[in-house]
């Protein structure tokens, strides 16, 4: 009944959203959370894995489950060896509000960026270029509200807990800005 739901535009955007939100869950049993130079690139191989073996179930082929896999494990490692680092499991080390919000934007879109340009490795399709900005601006997007929400709930309890909760909701929004794109992904 569950993969039934993937039939339609409606069901594939709720299936790959709690693939990747679940798909984060786990990576959190796999990897810490830490600040940008605790988290490296094996730790983003590890975590871009967990993400990327539930999106690809969702993919019609196994070829292309295979592919989307590789590539998004392609895509991690090098926006966290280049220096961006490993977005989806990063918390920012500064506590100014302004700073948060402009540096998740530009570390949130680079790395969307190139999470995406890897993807499009994937992906075989005509328009799949679009892919590339989608992940970008959900990056762009997701990455200051998760982490003002985790900068706040961090002061309000003074607890690092709190700033993982920000992680949690920014992996939530990454989940829904992409799925309502990636219907367009069953290859």
């Amino acid at each position: 009944m569950l993969f039934a739901l993937g039939n339609t535009k409606f069901g594939f955007t709720l299936l790959w959203i709690l693939a990747t939100f679940g798909g984060f869950l786990w990576s959190l049993l796999l990897i810490e959370v830490g600040e940008k130079p605790d988290v490296g690139v094996v730790e983003a191989a590890i975590g871009g894995f967990a993400i990327a073996l539930f999106q690809g179930c969702l993919l019609k082929q196994p070829i292309f489950c295979i592919r989307w896999i590789l590539a998004s494990l392609l895509g991690w490692s090098i926006i966290t060896a280049i220096g961006i680092g490993a977005v989806g499991w990063i918390v920012p080390s500064t506590q100014i509000l302004p700073l948060r919000i402009l540096s998740g934007a530009v570390y949130g879109a680079l790395g969307g960026l190139g999470i995406g340009l890897a993807q499009w490795l994937a992906i075989s399709q005509h328009q799949a270029w679009r892919w590339i900005f989608v992940s970008a601006a959900s990056w762009a997007v997701a990455i200051p509200v998760g982490s003002v929400v985790g900068m706040i709930l961090r002061h309000l309890t003074q607890l690092f807990f709190g700033e993982v909760i920000g992680l949690v909701i920014t992996w939530l929004l990454v989940a829904i800005l992409t799925g309502i794109n990636a219907h367009k992904l069953r290859f």
